[in-house]
């Protein structure tokens, strides 16, 4: 077995289908890749429409008690029985391309040492700016077909693409990589996910939670970059940004306190720094770790 998809949900089983369905249609062999769906708690159908899957390919499912937000949690769930040398993170409604899974896997290949990939996920953005758009232009019968159209016409582009056009793809050497990865579409080497720690079990609201396991894999060799062709797309689904924005300042800010580094002390004052433009502010004030 050649990598693992982890991928953590809660009361989602719609938008889950739309990823588990993306996931039967990749061009891999399905004896090469695993999906273990860690579910948060959820009380509406999420196992029935795992349990749909598991003649079409690999499939587990893993359940923990609803205590509240606990995505690390859940996350860390499915780390635990990941059996491939490869762990790749995707969200409930993401809809992977059928080349993704493949193209992590050539990174990884591709490098000596331990990395840790951004894929390209096309359509997501914080408050649900592009949603209308999204939804109807995208054709859930081809979503390969949609991705490729909108990587054509530059539409709908990942929400990080003025970071990536900044530092470059391969953006190893910025002071602060681990900014960008989020693990919406991302992968990384088991033996280092684990000897890590995986997720920080702490965060229990949204955001940060895989900011904060970036940097540690930074900081523990991960280098890190951007395939372009490990693609997918987000599917919208309702947010209350305000609530959430106000989670993810206090996550960055349990984060600067439990490093405490001059460039981690940055985070507590996140709002007033856009985040793609983090690592100028670091280079201006040239701060290290």
């Amino acid at each position: 077995m050649k990598c693992s998809v982890v991928i953590p949900t809660y009361n989602r089983s719609d938008i889950l289908r739309l990823t588990l369905e993306s996931l039967v249609r990749q061009d891999l062999n399905h004896d090469d890749f695993e999906v273990l769906v860690a579910d948060d708690g959820s009380s509406d159908d999420t196992s029935d429409v795992v349990k749909k899957y598991m003649d079409l390919m690999n499939v587990r499912y893993f359940f923990q008690e609803d205590e509240g937000y606990r995505a690390a949690g859940a996350r860390n769930l499915g780390i635990g029985n990941v059996k491939s040398d490869i762990t790749v993170f995707m969200d409930a409604g993401v809809m992977a391309h059928s080349g993704c899974l493949r193209a992590h896997l050539a990174s990884h290949e591709a490098v000596e040492g331990p990395a840790a990939v951004c894929g390209y996920v096309f359509g997501y953005t914080l408050n649900n700016e592009t949603a209308e758009g999204v939804i109807s232009e995208a054709d859930l019968a081809d979503v390969d077909g949609t991705i490729e159209l909108w990587r054509k016409k530059g539409l709908y582009r990942d929400i990080r693409e003025d970071f990536f056009e900044r530092e470059g793809d391969d953006f190893a050497t910025a002071p602060a990589p681990w900014l960008m990865y989020w693990t919406f579409n991302a992968s990384v080497r088991t033996d280092q996910l684990r000897r890590v720690g995986g997720f920080d079990d702490a965060f229990r609201n949204w955001g940060g939670e895989d900011v904060d396991l970036g940097y540690r894999l930074h900081r523990d060799g991960a280098r890190m970059f951007l395939n372009r062709d490990a693609m997918a797309l987000h599917w919208p689904h309702p947010r209350d940004w305000d609530e959430l924005h106000g989670d993810a300042i206090a996550n960055y800010k349990y984060m600067a306190q439990k490093y405490d580094t001059p460039i981690t002390r940055l985070l507590e004052i996140v709002p007033t720094i856009n985040f793609f433009v983090f690592n100028d502010v670091i280079r201006g004030r040239k701060l290290t770790h």
